[in-house]
């Protein structure tokens, strides 16, 4: 019965750090379609645009290791219910900004206040689930990211036309609000695996800074940084100007943009979701070669993405590209808690993290720049391509099938 009680935590605790994630991404994927209305409001460039999403991302990269020691050190419940309210409140806050200072500042608060959330939700399920089955939860977790980008779309292009931007903001902030609330009333404190006191004796050990030092010097957990940051700027860079890029380049309304964008959300949130079963089940010990070739075909998609002369063929490639770009999130993030010990998982998936929100603040910024420059996406494109190439070089070094971290860095 005890433990039948405890899976049932742990499922529910699950379900609602899904719904967590995909209610952080509608949040920041707000910015991104209202990109057009606050760009005439205030007056902005693209260059200017690019700097107010890319700034959410420099404060979000700053909290990722942070987040994820404090996670370990703590615990992950009030890590996850503190981010969830002062990301929502910033939510709200950014309808009452007044000029692009105001903005920025906003943005930039914002993204440290959500950035302790993601490897704060991945200790949980470390702390929820067997070591056999976090690598697959981790990666079916991670698939809400997509999911909520999927979502975001549907839900803030009605809220934006019906409400205006600024009203938009509020109500998904105040929604953020009472599920932080929710998560704080039904999860517990300091839920269980279901499999055994081995797991329940390693959830009680917290992290020092001697160890936190030790994961810091792994090499194998900077290159899973390097790959996931080559790619997490196709991931940041495409989220980011999609919108734009289809309603200025392609001649788009904000109602079809609505409802094209998330269809390659579709397909990421299905590679992810899988992402970690793929790895377990095919590619044990060789998941170098699963994000070798993941990487590279995301290139070769990507290419041919941004040579397509349709808007359908436009959409098709770019669901591929999120497909596999989708594999190398789900491999990146399911790896470390495979290799490190349950007390360092926070730490280790904040490096990687990192990777990903270094990016998100880059690529976006940079991009901008380039359309700025160029007058057009061509330039923006070469530089996601580029991106792509260094995550197949960097993988390609990788060691995997003789990664035992755990064993040696505890």
């Amino acid at each position: 019965m005890s433990a039948l009680k405890t899976h049932k935590t742990s499922i529910i605790g699950f379900s609602l750090l899904y719904l967590a994630f995909c209610i952080s991404y509608i949040d920041r994927a707000a910015i991104s379609i209202a990109l057009g209305q606050i760009g005439k409001d205030f007056n902005l460039q693209a260059s200017e645009l690019g700097v107010v999403i890319s700034v959410f991302f420099l404060g979000y990269s700053l909290m990722q290791i942070p987040g994820g020691w404090l996670a370990d050190r703590f615990g992950s419940k009030y890590v996850i219910v503190i981010s969830i309210a002062l990301w929502s409140v910033f939510t709200v806050s950014t309808s009452f900004a007044w000029s692009l200072g105001s903005l920025i500042a906003i943005r930039l608060v914002f993204g440290i206040a959500e950035g302790g959330f993601p490897p704060a939700a991945i200790k949980a399920v470390a702390e929820m689930f067997s070591k056999d089955n976090k690598p697959k939860m981790t990666a079916f977790l991670t698939s809400s990211n997509y999911a909520g980008s999927m979502i975001a779309p549907l839900v803030m292009a009605p809220l934006i036309l019906g409400l205006g931007w600024r009203h938009a903001f509020e109500v998904i902030g105040f929604a953020g609000i009472a599920f932080a609330a929710a998560y704080l009333l039904l999860v517990p404190n300091d839920p269980k695996p279901a499999s055994g006191q081995g797991d329940r004796q390693t959830a009680s050990k917290r992290i020092d800074w001697a160890t936190t030092r030790m994961l810091l010097k792994t090499p194998f957990l900077w290159q899973l940084v390097v790959v996931w940051f080559g790619l997490s700027c196709v991931n940041k860079g495409l989220d980011s100007w999609m919108p734009l890029y289809l309603l200025q380049q392609r001649g788009l309304d904000l109602k079809s943009v609505g409802v094209l964008v998330p269809i390659p959300f579709l397909l990421a949130t299905i590679a992810t979701a899988i992402g970690g079963w793929v790895m377990t089940r095919f590619f044990p010990d060789r998941e170098k070669y699963l994000l070798v070739g993941s990487a590279l075909l995301t290139g070769i998609f990507l290419f041919a993405m941004y040579r397509s002369e349709t808007i359908a063929a436009l959409i098709v490639f770019q669901s591929l590209v999120y497909f596999f770009k989708s594999f190398v999130l789900a491999t990146v993030i399911a790896l470390p808690t495979k290799v490190l010990h349950e007390s360092q998982i926070g730490t280790g998936i904040g490096m990687v993290n990192l990777g990903g929100q270094i990016a998100g603040f880059i690529a976006p910024m940079v991009m901008g720049f380039l359309v700025s420059a160029s007058g057009s996406f061509d330039t923006a494109f070469g530089f996601l391509i580029v991106m792509t190439a260094l995550s197949v070089a960097v993988a390609t070094t990788l060691r995997t099938g003789q990664q035992r971290l755990a064993a040696s860095v505890a």
